[in-house]
């Protein structure tokens, strides 16, 4: 432990395994102790996710520390997420380091080329954050399991930073995958005598039924591993943003009453999916996720959302036969629209003459065919644009709109096509998006803008442009953003906390 740097009282949620739920008890407990009155900050060493967020420096970080930050009534900073490691397919990573990207990393030389930087990045982090003004302590939140024996000596974010702070931890296991006591008595098991004194409790996440009936599994588990549990928290329904792409595909909830299907192209290098999270709230909306090889079917529109890898991604789509189904929907006077790599996807031509999305020895040329939907044109760029945004929209209708850019590459017109397929502006602001000036593809637009779906009026705007042309009434137009539902869901999640965990022990 390094007392000169060791924050009082900072907690840490460790679990037995990827996927415990450390995510949202994090948050849950970052959103209890603001409404204690504390001013907590997230904080995860090392994240691993493909979905982002631009904090107010524009600088990159995990959506999921983000999600934390607001139920922490705090503001994102990418401090909270010092080191995010953003998969980009054969067993390739970018590195972000405190915001910024500073190179690309191999799985197998990782450590060896980036644990000591990626140390000094976490440690930097850690003072910005106890810098921040009136910051009353960490809530940290660990990465996978903290006892995989052959990792231990080279793990940033679990162990290694508990000692560092000498944080309160709190172990959470998954009763849902089962193997409950199995794993909690192995975690422990395999921790060194002076990590097993930072674990205050123990906290069983996802129980289904009567919570009475686990009373003397309770026992147990206090018994044999001298540990209080201090808590059961039940299987909750509310749908919530997800960590990553594998919570994603669990979602599987059939909306009775929805009016509208739209099919969302589950891409194989899918990045920053939260974008879909405000339209998947929608009572009316049902998403379908469709990989290359499934059948589009008839929904009433299709989104192609963004991409680590946009051009392997759109070969993908190609070699599938989906590309063919999304033209053919589209030639037939259905919806498409696109996000940031989607964007780039629907367009005429993508140009890649530094091999950043592409090997250079594999290809005979660095130009590739989009879906040929929209008449834009796509060059990649080594500067990635990271920028938040705040525009006015055009289409549907004029409304203001918030987002951020994530992106390399910029988009513009492609002249080789005749007037009347020149594209039109969707913002005030050039260069963020279009739609199609087509008479026979006025439903084709795309923008960069992440985010845009959070913005209520201009998500009901679009909504009711595909509800006009299924013969359905409109919905009524809202100016509350999808923020508040977030927020909503973040307090039933606390309130559950509230109720089944005692975190006295923790807080100790």
């Amino acid at each position: 432990m390094n007392t000169e740097t060791s924050q009082a009282n900072a907690l840490m949620v460790l679990g037995t395994c990827s996927g415990a739920g450390k995510s949202l008890i994090t948050t849950a407990i970052c959103r209890y102790l603001y409404r204690k009155g504390e001013r907590p900050l997230p904080f995860k060493g090392q994240n691993m996710s493909n979905n982002a967020w631009v904090d107010k420096d524009n600088g990159e970080m995990a959506y999921s520390q983000a999600v934390q930050a607001w139920a922490a009534g705090a503001e994102p900073l990418s401090a909270m997420n010092p080191v995010l490691l953003k998969p980009q397919g054969d067993c390739t990573s970018e590195v972000i380091h405190l915001g910024k990207s500073v190179g690309i990393t191999k799985a197998a030389t990782y450590y060896e080329e980036w644990f000591c930087s990626g140390w000094e990045a976490i440690k930097q982090g850690i003072k910005e954050l106890q810098a921040v003004n009136n910051c009353t302590r960490l809530v940290l939140e660990g990465a996978g399991s903290p006892v995989e024996v052959n990792l231990q000596h080279r793990d940033l974010t679990n162990l290694r930073l508990a000692k560092y702070l000498n944080a309160n931890c709190v172990l959470v296991a998954d009763i849902e995958r089962g193997g409950v006591f199995a794993q909690l008595i192995g975690t422990l098991a395999l921790l060194k005598p002076n990590e097993r004194d930072l674990i205050k409790g123990i906290i069983i996440n996802r129980f289904r039924g009567d919570m009475s009936l686990f009373d003397k599994g309770r026992e147990w588990i206090e018994r044999e591993t001298k540990k209080p549990v201090l808590g059961v928290l039940p299987w909750l329904n509310e749908i919530f943003p997800p960590e990553d792409s594998l919570d994603l595909l669990e979602r599987k909830g059939i909306k009775s009453n929805a009016e509208i299907q739209i099919a969302v192209i589950k891409l194989p290098s899918l990045s920053n999916f939260s974008d879909l999270d405000p339209l998947e709230a929608e009572p009316s909306v049902q998403l379908s996720w469709i990989a290359p090889g499934d059948q589009l079917g008839s929904p009433n529109a299709v989104i192609i959302p963004g991409s680590k890898q946009t051009l392997k991604d759109l070969e993908r789509i190609h070699s599938s036969g989906l590309g063919k189904q999304i033209q053919a929907f589209a030639n037939s006077g259905g919806s498409v629209f696109g996000i940031c790599g989607g964007l780039q996807m629907i367009g005429s031509e993508l140009e890649d003459p530094l091999g950043l999305e592409h090997s250079l020895k594999e290809k005979l040329s660095y130009k590739f065919h989009g879906l040929k939907l929209l008449s834009i044109k796509t060059l990649f760029e080594q500067k990635k644009t990271l920028l938040r945004r705040k525009v006015i929209a055009i289409w549907p209708n004029q409304s203001e709109i918030s987002g951020f850019e994530l992106h390399h590459g910029k988009s513009w017109p492609d002249k080789s096509f005749e007037a009347d397929r020149q594209p039109l502006p969707l913002f005030n602001t050039p260069g963020l998006g279009w739609k199609s000036n087509n008479q026979s593809h006025l439903n084709i637009a795309g923008t960069y803008l992440h985010g845009i779906f959070e913005n209520g009026e201009w998500r009901r705007l679009w909504l009711n442009e595909l509800r006009k042309k299924s013969g359905l009434d409109a919905l009524p137009i809202i100016n509350d953003n999808h923020s508040l539902k977030r927020d909503h869901v973040i307090d039933k999640l606390t309130d559950a906390l509230e109720k089944n965990i005692n975190l006295t022990p923790l807080l100790s």
